[in-house]
């Protein structure tokens, strides 16, 4: 028995499957059960694919040193202590992201950095770091309305 069916009774999966294909909204009703789905599911974007990038360590390692220079994958692999295959792999979804481009010279594949860099992840911040400076402004503006009230309130003596 599944894991679906031990958890549902005897329903299976394939079940689930044909309740999911007849109502997509997410909520798929078994008999008398009902299963909601709650990963929503959104098209991939770049900004997506550039966090996912910047997710691992060595990639952004990668980053640091093409920013210094281009480089072979070969020199990164070293410089990182990786295999080859390793190290293309790493190439692979930060060139994906369009954080890096890759040029082939005879035998040897030469990165750099990408032209639009990180130019999207850095204004998605940028909007983030400002909301999050005005609501700090705006708890501040309420603390100072606070202790004035409270400094107010010790000068006439009341409690």
């Amino acid at each position: 028995m599944d894991t679906f069916a031990s958890v549902f009774g005897r329903h299976t999966v394939a079940d689930r499957a044909r309740a999911e294909r007849r109502n997509p909204s997410g909520i798929a009703f078994i008999g008398q059960r009902c299963i909601l789905n709650y990963m929503v599911q959104y098209p991939p974007t770049a900004l997506d694919a550039s966090f996912a990038a910047l997710s691992d360590a060595t990639r952004r390692g990668v980053l640091q040193q093409l920013g210094q220079g281009d480089a072979s994958i070969t020199e990164l692999a070293e410089e990182f202590g990786m295999t080859l295959t390793g190290m293309r792999k790493h190439v692979r979804v930060l060139e994906g992201a369009h954080l890096i481009v890759t040029r082939k010279v005879g035998r040897v594949r030469t990165c750099s950095l990408g032209p639009g860099r990180l130019s999207e992840a850095r204004a998605w911040m940028e909007r983030y770091r400002q909301m999050w400076e005005a609501r700090f402004h705006d708890l501040e503006t309420v603390v100072e309305d606070l202790k004035r009230k409270e400094r107010t309130r010790g000068h006439n003596g009341k409690d």
